[in-house]
């Protein structure tokens, strides 16, 4: 028995209109903002620079826009490490 090949030829175009559409725009803000409500509502409050820190950045990709929440506080990094605060959050924001 001979083995099939399969070949398949994805159009990038196709793909990039999708990935940069008003739809899934939307969705990954909704869910870059309920993560960062979660980080806040959450946050170890020691001087409030870590909290009030948080927010979120649209960064341009290659085939699309990426909506991140970030921490702008020198500590973030150690709160992070310590807490585990945003990759907590954005587990609890899955849409």
């Amino acid at each position: 028995m001979a083995k099939s090949r399969i070949s398949v030829d994805f159009n990038p175009k196709f793909f990039d209109e999708i990935l940069n559409s008003a739809g899934v725009k939307a969705l990954t803000t909704l869910a870059a903002n309920r993560a960062l409500a979660y980080a806040k509502a959450s946050a170890p409050v020691e001087t409030g620079a870590y909290r009030d820190g948080l927010g979120i950045e649209e960064v341009k990709r290659e085939h699309r826009t990426t909506v991140m929440v970030v921490g702008h506080d020198p500590k973030t990094l150690l709160v992070e490490a310590q807490t585990g605060n945003l990759a907590k959050s954005l587990r609890k924001a899955r849409v």
